[in-house]
């Protein structure tokens, strides 16, 4: 199918391509999506809605810089980020169905489940703040994500493995890009060094919840650790910035977001993220 101009694109009848519903194509279709020998589907399931939920719940947060980023040109590279990670999470949550043999849809995860049904974790689902606290957020949130998809490439799981080395790619470009303005900002002004600094302070209570080792993680997660915090003390150094000494964020009797307890941003994030989907269940585009 080819269009002469992007409005044509937009307005082509029966033209499927956009939103939910879907009328979207399979994205896993053509591949075997049948569990190996010797994994435990259920974990694998558990696993891929743990990944595909830290990935749809960010790349919404990120959509809301939309119109908000310092430039132009931030909006763009903002907004990309967003939908590399909204294109991991569909893959994901599509992997989810395809292995738990419900053929369950990456929309149907999306959008019909409830709150404490999504697995994130609760540095996704931040949200507000200045550019500062958005920096913060991508390169903590990217710089983890990397380290852990690194180990995924090679996962018993092919499709797994083969969503995961087309995400350290993107994942790459998100945290270099966030790096960049981290060191940009705190090495600026004193203004900028003060506003980076309050987006890292910020952010820290959230991080030891990323290295918690989960029983249904594939992957260990504590020891991806040492290498998030080698890269940390790297761009802090560049920056002259501090790293925080704040505490971790207790969980509710130890439960956290891979438990399904959110914080109290999650309702109200999902609420925006679901309200069409719910009010309009059948609607096709």
């Amino acid at each position: 199918m080819s269009f002469d101009n992007v409005y044509e694109s937009l307005t082509e009848e029966n033209d499927a391509r956009w939103a939910f519903g879907t009328g979207f194509e399979d994205p896993l279709s053509g591949v075997d999506t049948s569990v190996p020998s010797g994994v435990d589907g259920a974990q694998l399931v558990a696993y891929c809605l743990m990944l595909g939920d830290d990935a749809l719940i960010f790349s919404h947060r990120l959509q809301e810089w939309c119109t908000n980023a310092p430039e132009l040109e931030d909006e763009v590279a903002i907004a990309n980020i967003g939908l590399d990670l909204l294109g991991q999470a569909r893959l994901l949550l599509a992997r989810a169905g395809k292995a738990d043999g419900s053929s369950r849809s990456e929309d149907s995860f999306a959008f019909d489940r409830v709150e404490n049904e999504f697995r994130n974790v609760r540095l996704a689902e931040l949200g507000g703040g200045h550019f500062g606290h958005l920096i913060a957020r991508l390169f903590v949130f990217s710089t983890w994500r990397l380290a852990l998809l690194q180990r995924l490439v090679t996962s018993v799981d092919p499709v797994l493995a083969a969503i995961a080395d087309k995400g350290v790619k993107e994942v790459t470009y998100h945290r270099d890009y966030a790096a960049q303005w981290l060191v940009r900002l705190g090495d600026g002004t004193t203004l900028s060094h003060e506003r980076m600094q309050e987006g890292l302070d910020a952010v820290w209570p959230y991080v030891g919840e990323l290295f918690r080792t989960h029983s249904l993680e594939l992957v260990d997660a504590a020891s991806l650790r040492p290498e998030f915090d080698a890269v940390l003390d790297q761009v802090l150094s560049a920056a002259t910035l501090t790293r925080p000494s704040s505490g971790e964020l207790a969980g509710v009797s130890g439960r956290t977001g891979r438990d399904g307890v959110h914080t109290e941003q999650m309702g109200f994030l999902l609420a925006e993220l679901q309200s069409v989907a719910r009010a309009m269940p059948d609607a096709k585009w």
